[in-house]
């Protein structure tokens, strides 16, 4: 059995209707414009009244239309969050433009094949 390390679910239209089908658990998620790019990676946790649903109803007043997402329900959020960010800062020698600005302390290094 092989680990995956990235997150490869289909993206979704950020939209209020997608959203709404959204369970109010904890987890991460994933935001990229409407080209694909991936801007951001978030993590849904006890502090989000709903969820994941709660973050990305705040991603969507925040970015507007035209974007997309993805979830993955997860009660290790934060420690699969860490995971997500190392996984992209290995494969494209950075954060996603929105987690640089204001990126996690003591964020570690993987070397993911």
């Amino acid at each position: 059995m092989s680990i995956r390390l990235r997150l490869d679910k289909p993206w979704r239209p950020l939209t209020a209707e997608e959203i709404a089908r959204l369970p109010g658990q904890l987890g991460i998620y994933q935001v990229a414009d409407a080209a694909g790019t991936l801007l951001y990676i978030g993590q849904a946790g006890a502090r989000a009244p709903f969820g994941l649903r709660s973050e990305l109803q705040r991603e969507l007043a925040e970015r507007g239309p035209d974007h997309k997402f993805r979830v993955e329900v997860n009660q290790q959020y934060r420690t699969r969050w860490f995971e997500l960010l190392m996984v992209h800062q290995a494969d494209h020698g950075g954060l996603p433009p929105d987690n640089a600005k204001n990126p996690p302390p003591n964020l570690g290094r993987l070397s993911p094949s």
